[in-house]
């Protein structure tokens, strides 16, 4: 598979303090406008990054590896740890790799794991095998 670059604005998918995901209402893909206040850091899409690209040529293992070290940048940046994430959502394009997935990503959390939805799918952006959401406590 060949690894896709990344742009600098797929970097930062963290939702903003003020809580407003999209400007107006125009249909622009699958994502809505949320306004309001919450004490809840909702971050989407966070993708086998290494470097300027997706590393879809990496096993699914090594993909989740990167997709949680970026979750884990993204909780630095707003002074939040793995242990803040409430829910996580994996998004696997490779089904049959989910037990050697799962064995992974207990690497990566203490004793007490956050809720955790997998889902397969057909395809993933940048024919990325792993990616995932999650949902991190503020206060």
């Amino acid at each position: 598979m060949e690894a896709n670059s990344v742009t600098e604005s797929q970097l930062s998918r963290a939702s903003e303090s003020s809580r407003k995901q999209r400007d107006g209402t125009k249909f622009i893909g699958g994502y809505g406008k949320k306004t309001g206040d919450s004490d809840l850091l909702f971050i989407e899409g966070q993708l086998p990054e290494d470097g300027d690209r997706i590393a879809s040529d990496a096993s699914p293992v090594r993909q989740l590896e990167l997709c949680l070290g970026n979750l884990e940048t993204q909780l630095e940046r707003h002074g939040k740890e793995m242990s803040d994430v409430l829910q996580l959502t994996l998004y696997l394009a490779e089904m049959d790799a989910y037990e050697r997935v799962n064995d992974a990503y207990e690497q990566y959390f203490d004793e007490t794991y956050p809720a955790r939805t997998t889902i397969g799918v057909c395809e993933l952006l940048g024919d990325a095998a792993v990616t995932v959401d999650a949902v991190v406590a503020i206060e």
